[in-house]
């Protein structure tokens, strides 16, 4: 309809009026808050009468040419809604179209303002121009400007150096198509009374009140319909004066967006909050050179150093080295802005790892901020201590003793930690998360909180200088002490990641409570008690070092008269055992931990950790050389575990005979034993994957019976086991089991079955994954594989290489059984580089090894290796000597019903009857073997097996 001269339309229905000339919202005569965009909107749905507005509709008449995502009009629709209170349901929604305003809607005209007789002056700002490019804040702008065109009060808030105010001034001078209002920012931190809140947004706003006390009220009238940005900034010191103002100035001034800046929310009506996130930083796991030429672009924080950094003349190279040290500053800055640039100006004078090596001491370090900018911003300390001194004492307390936690902590820890003296800290820790000084995550059934590093250094610091911190670690040690009492029993019946999901979160904690514990003015006796409940977190997340390294200190430290230090003993004694058996250089050193355990587990009548000795000493035994004994150990557990009731612990007793069987060398006896264990998996269903044993019995039984399969000549069957068992082993999330999945399955019959990107695919994987988990024997281990796969593909130089500093670095590990296979192609490949006498050497030594120790399981392969070695030109040729070597493999391939080893010991013997012109007995040869096989025909020695026999045939 058309207004009469004077006139303006206004809409109603109920108790609610759009007034499209004043550009307001009202409920019963009452202003409602609502945004400029959100009140466009509500203004084109109002003029349909009813009618259905698109999508398409609304936001090409709204933005006017300017394109945004759809997720921009929903926030504005949100806003619109909210406004509307309880009656939200008359905007009502229809699916993928669009929008209508239900209602009995009716049109009215009312007296148009009288018009200032005065011209309009254009907008007005004092927003000062950049003097620097904001780096890393494009997502946080466009979410910004979001909000602002939906709300009529933004609050940006997040701790200090967060960049609050650097956002909200580049928001302001970087306004969006349409937005015509003025733009003044407000100055709030240099205000020492609340009082002042009011005069100094009037002199900004250049109200002048002859002979009126300046009020909130005053203000929002002199302001009046005039559309304006007003930026309140660093409000956190008077804030409750800044909200009263605000609340008044939106209630009365629909012109009138606010955008405040402050430490914690102003909590009025109509207030939509944007913490402002940290700059991305990189993440802790190494990720190779590639990743760290990438950092710059890919993580705004590193972007951010090395920016500024060049800005001030630093010129250090953006190699791999400087890199990894600048993505660990800018994580160790949590990401804040202020504290990355004080970092970068270091980087003048000091290469980025010297940098990193001090952020320790900080607050003495990180001194040289900007010269203009405000003196609380010009160090990193001065920048905590504004936060801290606006503290009430009770909250200022509990903050610094928030210190003494080293990562993520529940309310309960805060509660035994905190409280001493004080009764309930709840409230405290609320406002202290509202004041931006702590973190809270409250995604999951249990709220998590935390520091960021610089403020936990900085309450660490006070912390100290207040003479609490004796007694707050000592109550810290405590809590963690009784956290972990449980944790044992609670692994065995609780899913791994669910367990890791609750006891993971606190390994720092458990950390810096050691570190006190064990240090002068501790409590030993706290230490070693925790020392043990702790065992199964570095068990379930391969932190092997860590664990024999706290472990012997725990037992040194232990008092053996105190109460229950013999239990102590054992489960420290067996933890050291478990950690030192897959140590470079220090599983032979596993055995008498073991032992200990076993002599304390009979003395203690303790059945649980009588198993575990056995399997551990069984295990040592592997390692030491001593299969037979290793068998008897296997036999014992087994004989244990016969008539109990508890199905794994016979699984157990099964996979131990199977695997010590098959390392003796019987394939055939040690497929009934795996056999047997795989036949009870289902009894694991509602079971935690990984047992008391320390790893997942359900895939160390299949990449188990997926070497005895393959040796048996089940070659499909074999590589099918391996398939789903990389799945399971990836899924069940245990690093230390995933490596042996790898390790001990996947790569070597990958290899052997001639498969080389398949094997090299697994060796990085598992490459990959010990770089990201401290387990370097394994990690050892895989670079002696690459070196194996390189030498198979052609390129024997260099995977000889590679091999022999792999196995040089591996030490006493290379006797352990898996290196057995590394040893045998270091012998090949030293033959076909020409080192005949060498290979020979390297062989025969393997084989000794094989023969004092019994571990037979890959002799006839040596045996083949052997003679062929003997078939290479040089001064050792000798086909006589060969042919022994031959038959030698397939007399011990055969007594073990290993038909993989017997068929490359007929391809060996095959070419040499060819090499003597007997195509006729290499024939037979290979037909006799290959006749045996009734599946794996696809795998490369049966193909060139039944290419040789088609090749004899013509001849």
């Amino acid at each position: 309809m058309m207004a009469e001269p004077n006139q303006r339309p206004v809409y109603a229905c109920a108790e609610w009026e759009i007034d499209l000339a004043r550009r307001e919202l009202r409920s019963m005569g009452e202003s409602v808050p609502l945004g400029g965009r959100a009140f466009e909107i509500l203004a084109e749905l109002a003029q349909a009468e009813g009618g259905l507005v698109t999508k398409n509709d609304l936001t090409e008449r709204v933005w006017r040419g300017v394109f945004v995502e759809e997720s921009a009009l929903r926030v504005h629709i949100a806003a619109i809604r909210k406004a509307f209170g309880s009656d939200r349901d008359m905007l009502a929604t229809t699916v993928g179209r669009g929008y209508r305003l239900l209602g009995s809607w009716r049109t009215r005209q009312m007296a148009a303002p009288l018009q200032s007789a005065a011209p309009q002056p254009p907008p007005s700002t004092n927003i000062p121009n950049a003097s620097f490019v904001l780096i890393g804040r494009t997502t946080a702008l466009a979410r910004l400007w979001e909000l602002l065109s939906a709300y009529r009060v933004v609050s940006l808030i997040g701790p200090g150096g967060i960049g609050k105010t650097a956002l909200a001034l580049q928001a302001a001078r970087t306004l969006p198509a349409g937005f015509a209002a003025d733009r003044l920012l407000v100055e709030l931190a240099s205000l020492p009374d609340p009082k002042l809140v009011c005069s100094a947004v009037a002199s900004m706003l250049g109200i002048k009140l002859e002979g009126e006390e300046i009020t909130p009220d005053s203000i929002a009238r002199a302001i009046g319909a005039r559309q304006l940005l007003l930026i309140l900034d660093n409000c956190e010191h008077v804030v409750d004066t800044v909200a009263q103002l605000a609340e008044t100035i939106v209630s009365h001034c629909p012109g009138t967006t606010i955008l405040a800046t402050s430490r914690e929310a102003l909590r009025i009506d109509g207030e939509q909050v944007y913490r402002v996130p940290p700059l991305g930083v990189p993440p802790e796991v190494r990720l190779g050179s590639e990743a760290a030429s990438a950092y710059p672009a890919a993580y705004t924080a590193v972007e951010l150093f090395t920016t500024r950094a060049k800005a001030l003349g630093s010129s250090f190279a953006l190699d791999e080295e400087n890199l990894d040290a600048v993505a660990a500053i800018c994580r160790r800055l949590d990401g804040i802005p202020l504290a990355i640039e004080f970092a970068a100006a270091r980087a003048v004078m000091l290469s980025p790892p010297k940098i990193a090596a001090l952020l320790d001491d900080r607050f003495k370090f990180l001194t040289t901020g900007r010269r203009t900018a405000l003196p609380r911003q010009q160090t990193l300390r001065a920048t905590l201590d504004w936060s801290y001194d606006l503290l009430p004492d009770a909250e200022a307390r509990v903050l610094r003793r928030l210190g003494v936690f080293a990562g993520e902590f529940l309310l309960d820890a805060v509660i035994a930690v905190a409280s001493e003296g004080m009764g309930d800290v709840t409230a405290e820790l609320a406002n202290l998360v509202a004041k931006s000084l702590v973190l809270a995550d409250i995604r999951g059934e249990r709220p998590y909180y935390r520091l960021l590093d610089t403020t936990r250094a900085y309450a660490m610091e006070k912390l100290h200088a207040s003479g609490e911190f004796p007694g707050v670690a000592r109550r810290q040690a405590g809590y963690y002490c009784g956290f972990f009492a449980n944790a044992e029993a609670d692994s065995e019946v609780t899913p791994q990641a669910e367990w890791l999901g609750f006891y993971g979160q606190h390994i720092d904690n458990v950390r810096s409570s050691l570190d006190w514990a064990f240090s002068p003015g501790g409590d030993a006796q706290i230490g070693v008690a925790l020392t043990a409940g702790a065992v199964p977190l570095w068990v379930q997340l391969s932190l092997l070092a860590e664990c024999r390294e706290r472990t012997e200190q725990a037992l040194a430290s232990l008092d053996d008269s105190a109460a229950g230090a013999l239990r102590l003993r054992m489960q420290l004694s067996a933890a050291l055992g478990w950690s030192l058996m897959y140590g470079v250089g220090r599983a032979r050193e596993a055995g008498p931990a073991w032992a200990a355990t076993l002599q304390l587990a009979e003395q203690l009548g303790d059945s649980d950790y009588l198993l575990r000795a056995l399997w551990g000493l069984c295990i040592d035994q592997f390692n030491n050389g001593e299969f037979r004994k290793a068998l008897e150990f296997a036999h014992r557990f087994a004989d244990i575990v016969a008539d109990s009731q508890n199905s794994v612990d016979r699984m157990m007793g099964d996979r131990l005979l199977a695997t010590t069987l098959h390392y003796l060398g019987d394939q055939r006896l040690a497929h009934h034993h795996i056999g047997r264990t795989l036949s009870r998996l289902s009894d694991l269903a509602a079971k935690p994957q990984v047992i008391r044993f320390r790893f997942d019995l359900r895939a160390s039984a299949r990449y188990f019976q997926a070497r005895i399969l393959w040796l048996l000549g089940l070659a499909d069957q074999a590589l099918n086991v391996v398939e789903r068992n990389v799945e399971e082993g990836r899924a069940s999330g245990h690093a230390l089991t995933f490596c042996s999945v790898l390790g001990q399955g996947a790569c070597p019959i990958a290899f052997l079955a001639g498969d080389l990107d398949a094997a090299e695919g697994y060796c990085t994987m598992l490459l990959e994954h010990t770089e990201r988990h401290p387990i370097r024997l394994w990690n050892v281990w895989a670079r002696a594989f690459r070196g194996m796969v390189m030498a198979r593909r052609g390129d024997v130089a260099a995977g000889l290489t590679l091999l022999r500093k792999a196995l040089e670095l591996a030490g006493e590990a290379r006797f352990l059984p898996r290196f057995l296979l590394p040893l045998g192609e270091l012998a090949a490949c030293l033959g076909e580089v020409g080192e005949v006498s060498l290979g020979l050497a390297t062989a025969d030594e393997a084989l000794a090894r094989c023969e004092a120790r019994d571990e037979r399981w890959y002799a006839a392969e040596l045996w083949r290796i052997k003679g062929e070695l003997l078939r290479h030109p040089g001064e050792r040729r000798s086909a006589i000597a060969a042919e022994q070597c031959f038959d030698k493999a397939f007399e011990v391939a055969r007594g073990q019903g290993a038909l993989f080893w017997e068929l490359r010991a007929a391809i060996s013997l095959a070419r040499l009857r060819m090499s003597q012109s007997r195509p006729a007995d290499a024939h037979q040869i290979l037909a006799l073997v290959y006749g045996q096989f009734t599946e794996g025909f696809e795998t490369t020695d049966l193909r060139l097996a039944r290419a040789m026999m088609t090749e004899f045939s013509t001849s």
